[in-house]
């Protein structure tokens, strides 16, 4: 599949289907009882597809929420908890994307990177996937 298809195939649409808006205060408001109390809303966007090692590139995009500070100190640790948090549900997104592809099978391994901090308003979490 070419990186255009993959790009059509990854649009917004189909993103915020497989990584609703919600989930983000769903996630505050199992993690502090309160979904106001989260400083970002979190959406998953599509970077690229790399031929040469046949992956597909996410971010997870935390973007602060109006009157929120998104400090280093909040999203620096989020790999780790975003890998296992059942809310979240990294595991679940990967398979989703796999049945995009066709074959859910696809995605034999996936990772999330370091947080990258881009702005003061956003910072991002990369997740790398292994396509069969």
């Amino acid at each position: 599949m070419s990186s255009d298809k993959f790009k059509d195939l990854f649009n917004r649409q189909t993103l915020t289907g497989i990584f609703p808006p919600d989930r983000a205060d769903q996630f505050f408001d199992a993690l502090f009882g309160d979904a106001s109390e989260g400083a970002y809303d979190i959406s998953l966007v599509f970077k690229e597809h790399r031929a040469k090692d046949n992956t597909l590139h996410f971010e997870l995009h935390l973007t602060q929420r109006p009157g929120r500070c998104l400090a280093c100190n909040l999203t620096h640790g989020l790999p780790t908890v975003f890998s296992r948090h059942p809310v979240i549900n990294i595991k679940g997104v990967v398979a989703e994307i796999g049945k995009l592809l066709g074959d859910p099978a696809s995605c034999k391994e996936w990772r999330l990177g370091g947080t990258n901090s881009v702005s003061s308003a956003l910072h991002t979490v990369p997740l790398i996937i292994n396509l069969a």
